[in-house]
């Protein structure tokens, strides 16, 4: 199936009102009882989807639901283990939200649900999709692909453990001779799972190569609950394209949101008019400031090191971004980062004002 993006002659944004092959992202999916709208799911992401990056997205609009960090069901049960308990923790006005647990031993998956549950969250999913090797050798992620029965035993007790909608996020197999998609998607079916989630490459692929959303399309076919498409959507018409050829209920965007993470919006704008916005410097330069200061405000540790990370994203594409980063690296402090891109764009959008009253004619060139 070929991706909007493997045709160079069209530019994203550009185009007619239709959307690629005539089928828009849904309005919104049914998950159990809780209405995801619109269909739009923010995937689970080691180091990126924390509460703040989480609470970013959901001010910026048009995303759906949102997930945490995949967190150790191990770790969640163990009172001392600070980061499981930083990665579960999150505000009201993140709802919809869904926890993300990896693990191997069905009781320790469904006590650890049963935790989730009563912290508050709206869903639990379970992560058969990382393709870590210190996650896979502990089996857990995309190890236990090979290791259908396994599966079986904590779909089930994890179904018995709780009673808000429980979900699969999933790899199509292990390799390319070990498919196991449309069998896993039939028995979470079968055990009583509300809905799975499909990234549409193999353990072994990693995030290389391209997804194969033939592999969602044939997981549609087999189930009549909820399908949500994962993997290679970059821009609204992706999102649109893999509706339209698989047939999918919703959509899941992993990477693509910390380098757009604007992305969401403009899939409902697409999905509304046939057009959408690109964000323009100021908007960029906003969204910097606003996320950074998220930051600085919820004293998160380590938000140096995230202001840093998230740079080399949100800087990509912008005249001049390479002294910007080089900048921030260079920093010693989470203010002195923000200072830094305060600076910038400052001066950067100081001199196109100029410009653009020049050209008005309201002060003379120089």
């Amino acid at each position: 199936m070929r991706k909007y993006w493997d045709n160079p002659g069209k530019a994203a944004g550009e185009g007619a009102r239709a959307t690629p092959g005539g089928s828009a992202v849904p309005a919104r999916v049914r998950i159990g009882g809780v209405e995801i709208a619109p269909a739009t799911v923010l995937a689970p992401m080691a180091g990126v989807t924390d509460t703040v990056f989480r609470r970013f997205i959901r001010n910026l609009g048009g995303c759906g639901l949102i997930m945490t960090e995949f967190t150790s069901a191990d770790g969640v049960l163990r009172a001392k283990d600070k980061k499981a308990q930083r990665y579960l923790h999150f505000y009201e006005d993140e709802h919809p939200i869904s926890a993300q647990l990896f693990g191997s031993d069905p009781q320790v998956m469904a006590e650890a649900s049963r935790m989730v549950e009563g912290l508050g969250f709206d869903l639990v999913d379970l992560n058969l999709g990382c393709p870590a090797k210190k996650v896979v050798k502990c089996n857990g992620g995309s190890g236990l692909l090979r290791d259908l029965p396994a599966i079986r035993r904590i779909f089930e007790a994890v179904r018995a453990a709780v009673k808000i909608p429980f979900t699969v996020k999933f790899r199509a197999g292990w390799d390319e001779h070990e498919i196991v998609g449309v069998e896993l998607a039939k028995m979470a079916e079968d055990c009583g799972l509300c809905a799975v989630a499909l990234h549409a490459r193999t353990r072994e692929q990693g995030y290389s190569g391209q997804a194969r959303w033939d592999w969602i399309a044939s997981v549609k076919q087999a189930v009549k609950i909820p399908v949500i498409g994962n993997g290679d959507i970059r821009s609204p018409e992706d999102a649109c394209a893999m509706v339209s050829q698989t047939g999918c209920d919703a959509v899941m965007i992993g990477r693509t949101a910390p380098s757009n993470p604007w992305i969401f919006r403009q899939i409902a704008e697409y999905a509304a008019t046939g057009n959408y916005e690109e964000p323009a410097e100021d908007d960029r330069y906003q969204m910097i400031r606003t996320y950074f200061q998220m930051l600085i405000e919820e004293e998160m540790l380590g938000a140096e090191g995230k202001m840093k990370q998230f740079a080399s994203w949100f800087t990509h594409g912008v005249p001049g971004g390479a002294g910007l980063r080089k900048a921030i690296y260079e920093s010693k402090s989470a203010p002195e980062i923000l200072s830094r891109v305060e600076e910038f764009f400052e001066a950067r959008l100081s001199v196109a004002r100029d410009l653009e009253l020049q050209a008005d004619g309201v002060i003379p060139v120089a």
